[in-house]
């Protein structure tokens, strides 16, 4: 069984030297943001890296007056449920916390979570929730992958330790969680199928070889900065080297490389983002090789993909997802659906056929191109999008211009819907919700304002994240 007792024990004297210990702490649940928990003294203690039925000796990172945070340092017993992680960078990458979990326990967790969540925050009255929908892959199921170059990358104990100095600590790969400048070098991520790994790979070494600095994400240095791959179920490939400054003979002969070794990238691109923070969406994207999209498919329907474009980033559950989601539509033929927070108009070219007209509205002014384009390259004419402030744009002048909306389906970010929008919803009345969220926290307390108007008619929630605490949840209410 794969011990982190020693890594976790490094990463708390990193921090707090001093930092009480907890011996044989029982490990009885897991707790919201996939952390697993126990009780100490009638304090609950959350700890990383454990499930259910371990027994561990616990470092406490944080204490608080009633509860605690830490790290085993010791696992005194391990839980017959408990499962070794496939991957060698468990336990410091933050990217798969649950590895260590059988998927079907994962799955029990995320259906409890759920149900808790729209129990306590909500305190609604609900109907049984129907079981989770599991993803039938749980590895190499992600489209898009992010990957952070960087000259600081996380060292080992063991390498801590050796008597050896590090001078080579360039890495590209994740961010370990908490911190910022620290990035753990990748060598296989079970995340995203072939050619992700080879890609990565590839550039690093090349990186390395002809002299290329990573990035210094602490004093805003260095030439390579981000990597992103994008992958579609039809087989197209989407590469992204974000620089940090203009060098065109090393750029040129990077991505001239790239396009050598990987014939079968489809769309390769570049920017020069001279900003202090990663984000792209406001940065010019440049063309190097092949198309400047990819297309992805779903029941025939063809979806365009910009470099910028938001997409469900497991293909294949967001198909079960969005049928849920039409599902509970109910849809004859002859409804007006509003479709809010309508990204690159997925859910509202999906459920087109079955509408008399989608009206969909998205904050970001690209995404409404993008759903836009997707409504003509399928022949789709029955769709109207507009950008803008969701409480801004959804008003009641709106609704008189382009009609009385027989079902809204909403899929806000995590933060939920503002409550100037809730107050909309609830104004403008329509016969059917269908509330998509990726937070059954917000999305619980958005059940609670709605609760005075709408009854909860179904839940289904649905994995897109094997390995993480996230889980997807579709509600469906009808008005009162």
């Amino acid at each position: 069984m794969t011990n982190f007792a020693a890594e976790n024990q490094e990463a708390v004297s990193r921090s707090k030297k001093n930092a009480p210990i907890l011996m044989g702490l029982e490990i009885t649940d897991v707790a919201a943001e996939g952390k697993a928990i126990g009780r100490y003294e009638e304090r609950v203690v959350f700890v990383q890296h454990a499930v259910p039925g371990d027994v561990v000796d616990v470092q406490v990172t944080k204490k608080r007056n009633n509860y605690f945070e830490g790290f085993p340092i010791r696992y005194q017993k391990y839980s017959p449920i408990r499962v070794e992680p496939v991957c060698s960078h468990f336990g410091v990458c933050g990217g798969c916390k649950w590895q260590h979990l059988p998927y079907e326990q994962q799955l029990i967790y995320k259906q409890k979570e759920v149900t808790n969540n729209l129990m306590r925050i909500g305190k609604v009255q609900l109907p049984e929730v129907m079981p989770i929908l599991g993803s039938a892959k749980n590895t190499y199921y992600r489209n898009k992958l992010e990957f952070t170059f960087s000259n600081k990358r996380w060292l080992s104990l063991d390498e801590l330790k050796s008597v050896e100095t590090f001078s080579d600590r360039d890495g590209l790969g994740f961010h370990v969680p908490g911190m910022f400048d620290k990035v753990v070098d990748v060598d296989t991520c079970y995340l995203q199928a072939d050619p992700s790994n080879g890609i990565r790979r590839f550039i690093k070494a090349y990186a390395l070889e002809h002299g290329l600095s990573f990035f210094d994400l602490r004093n805003q240095v260095g030439f390579l900065r981000t990597l992103i791959i994008r992958t579609s179920s039809n087989g197209e490939v989407m590469v992204i080297v974000v620089f940090y400054h203009e060098d065109k003979d090393a750029r040129e002969a990077l991505l001239t490389a790239v396009s050598q070794q990987f014939p079968q990238i489809t769309s390769l691109m570049y920017v020069i983002n001279e900003k202090a923070n990663d984000t792209i969406t406001d940065q010019e994207i440049c063309r190097f090789a092949g198309k400047d999209h990819m297309i992805e498919e779903m029941e025939g329907l063809k979806f365009k993909i910009g470099p910028k474009s938001f997409y469900q980033t497991n293909s294949h559950q967001a198909y079960e997802l969005y049928k849920v989601t039409r599902d509970f539509a109910a849809l004859t033929g002859n409804e007006l659906v509003y479709d809010l927070y309508t990204g690159t108009g997925t859910i509202a070219n999906f459920v087109a056929h079955q509408a008399r007209k989608v009206v969909g509205i998205e904050y970001v002014p690209e995404a409404i191109e993008d759903a836009k384009v997707n409504s003509a390259i399928n022949g789709i004419t029955n769709t109207l999008f507009f950008a803008g402030d969701m409480k801004d744009v959804l008003s009641h002048d709106f609704v008189e211009t382009h009609g009385h909306p027989d079902v809204m389906i909403v899929d806000p970010p995590r933060a939920g819907m503002h409550e100037d929008v809730t107050n909309t919803i609830l104004t403008v009345a329509p016969d059917r919700i269908v509330y998509v969220s990726c937070n059954s926290a917000t999305q619980a307390r958005d059940l609670n304002l709605l609760d005075v108007r709408y009854r909860v008619e179904k839940v289904q929630p649905v994995d897109m994240f094997p390995h993480t605490h996230h889980v997807e949840n579709v509600v469906l209410l009808i008005r009162k």
